[in-house]
């Protein structure tokens, strides 16, 4: 794989670093065409762009702290944010809980997950090209498509082995570029503020529950990952939400043609 991508005398960019950047300007863009298409020019919406940064990179990197049941056997804080691994999952929740914390800060009351849903899904769909590119892409597989990585990639027995892989970060790029296209589609059919991010991240926990199993991540328990029961967690709480905004009726647009008046499930 790839881990520098360029390299400036003694100053090396790396691969994952510059996509993860990259991603953020292009969820940054989409955050800016969103706010002028929805004519929200509130200033104090950038406070909480602010603090969803602030939380989705605090919890990102210290997600990973709790890695053992025994906590004796778990790094300080100091050193999972020194040298550990930074979670996707974690950062998600993270972000979210910052954006929430600072409306609360500044007394801004307009829902914002209609804004932050596209420019996650394209965000997510960049930052993950730098992980294909430099981390293991999957579980061996004996699929036609399964691709080979080098053995230089560490704690990675199957690239070691030459064996053929899961590309499961293309999945969710293609995932999250799929998810991008339902939401534009979506975002004037549903008329109540702010539905679309739980769409969109109940349509995440699903699909990157699925997807672990060949991700090849270790199994901590009864088969599943960390990723896995952090979302067993924090699912259902997505779900109870849709199913409730579905009985009420705030999904009815989604399931009618254009044009047709929309009706709401007695």
């Amino acid at each position: 794989m790839y881990p520098v991508l360029f390299e400036f005398g003694a100053v090396q960019i790396g691969t994952h670093d510059f996509f993860v950047g990259l991603g953020v300007l292009a969820a940054a863009l989409v955050f800016g065409l969103e706010t002028r298409r929805r004519r929200m020019t509130d200033d104090r919406l950038w406070a909480v762009v602010a603090g969803a940064l602030v939380g989705g990179a605090l919890l990102a990197r210290l997600g990973t702290w709790a890695e053992h049941l025994d906590l004796r056997h778990n790094a300080s804080f100091v050193e999972a944010w020194l040298y550990g691994n930074r979670s996707i999952l974690s950062g998600l929740l993270g972000a979210y809980v910052g954006a929430v914390v600072a409306k609360r800060l500044v007394g801004y009351r307009a829902r914002t997950g209609d804004l932050f849903a596209p420019a996650v899904a394209i965000g997510m769909a960049v930052g993950r090209i730098g992980c294909f590119l430099t981390e293991q892409p999957g579980a061996a597989t004996g699929l036609p498509w399964g691709i080979h990585a080098p053995a230089s990639i560490p704690g990675c027995p199957p690239c070691v082995a030459g064996a053929a892989m899961h590309p499961s970060f293309l999945y969710e790029i293609a995932f999250h570029l799929a998810a991008l296209a339902a939401l534009l589609a979506l975002r004037d059919r549903i008329r109540e503020p702010g539905e679309l991010l739980k769409i969109y991240l109940l349509g995440y926990a699903t699909f990157r529950f699925a997807v672990e199993f060949v991700r090849g991540n270790e199994a901590v328990w009864l088969g599943l990952s960390r990723s896995q029961w952090f979302l067993v967690a924090v699912a259902p709480l997505l779900v109870i939400h849709c199913v409730r905004q579905y009985r009420r009726g705030v999904y009815a647009g989604v399931f009618v043609r254009a044009g047709r008046p929309a009706t709401v499930p007695a």
